[in-house]
C-alpha cells in the first residue's frame, strides 16, 4: 500500500508525542515551570523530519517496521536489551528532536536571530522569558544524552552518544552557527557557504540517518550509503530553506522571512540566483537518490522524504 509523506510524518509525530509525554512524566524532581517550557517547544508543531529520518532509516536498513503505537509496552519491556532495536531507535529519534528543538529555542533568542514567532506561535522566550528559554534549551540538550545513555541498548550507547555529540557540537551544528555569524556582511565563495550549511544544517540531518542505521546494526556499506544520502539531502534542505526565505510570506512559513538578507547573511539565492539555486537543489536530490541504490526498494520511503524536502513550500 502506498503512503504519502504527510502520513509518514504524522505516524512518527504521534509516536514521538507519546514518547515525550512519558519522558517528561519521568522527571518528578524537575521544576514545573521548566517542564512547561520544554513541553511548549516540543509540542509546538513542526514536521519532525529529523526523528522521522532516524526511524525510517532504521526501518530501511533492518526491514523492521518501527512505527510503534504502544510506546508504553516498548519502554516497560526488556526489548532494549535484545537484538531488536526498538527502544534504541526511539531513544535516538527523541534525542535528535530534543537537540534540534534546543537549537531552535536558542536561535530565536535576542542575542541570536531575535525571532518573535516559530511555527506560527510565540517563541519560547516570548512566553517564558529569556532566562527560562536558555535553561529549557540547556535541559533539552542534556536530556537528549540522558535518553541515549539510559534507554538505548548498552553496546550501542557509546557510538550513539559520540555521533550525536559530534553532529551537535563545534564540529557540527554549533560550529556551523559560528561560521554563519562570522560570515555576516562578507562575500563568501560557494565552497565557504557549503561548509557553513554542511555543519549548521547538514550535520544533524546526516546524523539522523546514521543513528537509525546504527540502531539497525547496519553494515559498513549500508552506513556509507545512508551517510552520503544524508549529506546530499542536507544540502538540498538548506538550499530550499534559503529559497523559501526569499519567496515565502511569514504566514506561509510561520516565522519572519527575508531576515537573512537584512542581517547580511550569505544565502544560495544571493550567490547563485533563484533559478540556479533550484537547479542545485534538484542536483543534490539526484545525488541523494543515487546514494540509496544499494538499499533497493527498502529505501522508497526515504526517497519520498527527500523529494518532499526539495518540493516543500513551508
Amino acid at each position: 500500500m502506498s503512503v504519502s509523506v504527510p502520513e509518514i510524518l504524522k505516524q512518527h509525530t504521534e509516536t514521538l508525542a507519546k514518547y515525550f509525554d512519558n519522558v517528561l512524566a519521568s522527571l518528578p524532581d524537575a521544576p514545573t515551570r521548566l517542564v512547561e517550557a520544554i513541553r511548549y517547544s516540543l509540542h509546538a508543531g513542526g514536521k519532525r523530519l529529523r526523528p522521522t529520518l532516524v526511524l525510517e532509516t532504521y526501518q530501511a536498513v533492518s526491514n523492521v517496521d518501527c512505527r510503534m503505537s504502544n510506546v508504553d509496552a516498548i519502554e516497560s519491556s526488556d526489548i532494549r536489551h535484545s537484538t531488536f532495536g526498538s527502544s534504541s531507535v526511539l531513544a535516538a529519534a527523541a534525542a535528535m528532536e530534543l537537540i534540534h528543538t534546543f537549537s531552535l529555542v536558542h536561535d530565536d533568542l535576542p542575542a541570536m536571530d531575535d525571532d518573535d514567532f516559530r511555527r506560527g506561535k510565540p517563541t519560547n522566550h516570548k512566553v517564558f522569558g529569556e532566562a527560562m528559554a536558555i535553561l529549557a534549551g540547556d535541559a533539552m540538550m542534556t536530556l537528549a544524552f540522558e535518553l541515549l545513555a539510559t534507554r538505548a541498548q548498552a553496546d550501542l550507547v557509546p557510538t550513539l552518544v559520540r555521533e550525536l555529540a559530534h553532529a551537535s557540537g563545534p564540529g557540527g551544528m554549533v560550529g556551523g552557527q559560528v561560521l554563519d555569524i562570522d560570515g555576516e556582511n562578507q562575500s563568501l565563495a560557494l565552497v565557504q557557504l557549503q561548509r557553513i550549511h554542511r555543519l549548521k544544517t547538514g550535520a544533524l540531518l546526516t546524523t539522523s540517518c546514521r543513528l537509525g542505521a546504527i540502531c539497525a546494526r547496519a553494515t559498513a556499506d549500508q552506513l556509507d550509503a545512508v551517510t552520503r544520502f544524508g549529506q546530499h539531502m542536507g544540502l538540498a534542505f538548506q538550499i530550499v530553506d534559503d529559497i523559501l526565505d526569499e519567496t515565502s510570506t511569514p504566514q506561509q512559513l510561520g516565522k519572519a522571512t527575508q531576515k537573512d538578507r537584512g542581517k547580511g547573511k550569505n544565502t544560495y539565492p544571493q550567490l547563485l540566483g533563484l533559478e540556479e539555486s533550484k537547479a542545485e537543489a534538484a542536483r543534490q536530490l539526484q545525488l541523494a537518490t543515487d546514494a540509496l541504490s544499494p538499499l533497493g526498494a527498502r529505501a522508497d520511503r526515504l526517497l519520498l522524504l527527500a523529494r518532499f524536502i526539495v518540493d516543500r513550500t513551508t
